[in-house]
């Protein structure tokens, strides 16, 4: 090959990976329908490490994970901090089915929304921890709201559940706090074959149909539920939050698919690469430099 074939060849190549270089934003905004923001993340080094082990983005699909299962998310509301799921194999008014229960992992950075009210069915009278034997009558435990019968008395009336001619005695409405330390819901444990989690009557307390079932999971950013100020700064600018390095330090991905210690405006990248300057810049003197390597060459 002689030298004017190897700069044309060089040129090419240069070229042809340049695209990839100043367009590849590894953070995403958005998974599937749903907006990403920070605590959230679309993969790895995006968000707060803390999250990413638990809500991940796959085909763009966002579900949040536990050691019981992986569950689709179906909104998050940021202004809340509340992220709504759902649960495939849960009962609600419209079917029902068997299913193994829900649980929260002990060091996951998220907590039942006080609204959610999770509603065990088919449980066994005779056998049940939930139910214990006091002068040969049956009384729940603590855990079961004594003032959850109409809820029970709803959900047994709809189609799906009242075929299965099931006593109102077999439902048992809980709260998130009596699921204990580690927000453990075995239903195999439980002896309930089924369970069904709502977190909203939609104005419409007596029509189970309407009822809005899922779970409602609350989170915070960090102890005082402080928004971090580097995270606002790098959003203003068209980046998205994440973190890199051996302690997983803050980084701001931006558009160019640089990181940078700060923002996309005017920022030092995390390889102390095109330091202070802003990722418009960047991406000019990129340009500049293949042009000025392909007139050496030529």
């Amino acid at each position: 090959m002689n030298f004017k074939n190897s700069s044309t060849f060089l040129s090419c190549i240069f070229f042809i990976f340049l695209p990839s270089l100043i367009t590849s934003q590894t953070c995403q905004k958005t998974c599937g329908n749903i907006p990403i923001k920070y605590p959230f993340g679309t993969g790895t080094g995006c968000g707060d490490p803390r999250f990413q082990p638990y809500v991940i983005c796959n085909n763009q699909q966002l579900s949040f994970k536990t050691h019981t299962g992986c569950y689709p998310v179906t909104s998050i509301d940021y202004n809340y901090q509340v992220m709504y799921i759902s649960d495939p194999s849960m009962s609600t008014c419209a079917c029902t089915q068997p299913s193994k229960g829900f649980s929260l992992d002990a060091n996951a950075p998220f907590s039942f929304h006080d609204d959610t009210v999770f509603a065990l069915l088919d449980c066994s009278t005779d056998s049940s921890p939930i139910y214990k034997s006091n002068g040969g009558v049956n009384s729940t435990f603590p855990m079961c709201d004594s003032q959850g019968a109409p809820v029970c008395s709803l959900l047994y009336s709809c189609q799906a559940i009242s075929r299965l001619n099931l006593p109102i005695s077999t439902c048992c409405i809980y709260t998130p706090v009596d699921l204990g330390p580690a927000f453990e819901m075995d239903l195999e444990k439980l002896h309930c074959s089924s369970y069904s989690a709502l977190y909203g009557f939609s104005n419409q307390e007596l029509n189970p149909q309407a009822w809005k079932y899922g779970v409602a999971l609350k989170y915070k950013f960090n102890f005082n539920n402080d928004y971090p100020d580097m995270c606002a700064s790098c959003e203003k600018s068209n980046g998205v939050c994440g973190y890199g390095g051996p302690y997983s330090s803050f980084v701001c991905n931006c558009p160019s698919g640089f990181n940078t210690t700060n923002d996309c405006f005017l920022g030092s990248s995390w390889s102390n690469s095109f330091r202070n300057v802003p990722w418009q810049t960047g991406i000019l003197l990129i340009n500049a430099l293949g042009w000025f390597i392909i007139l050496v060459l030529m």
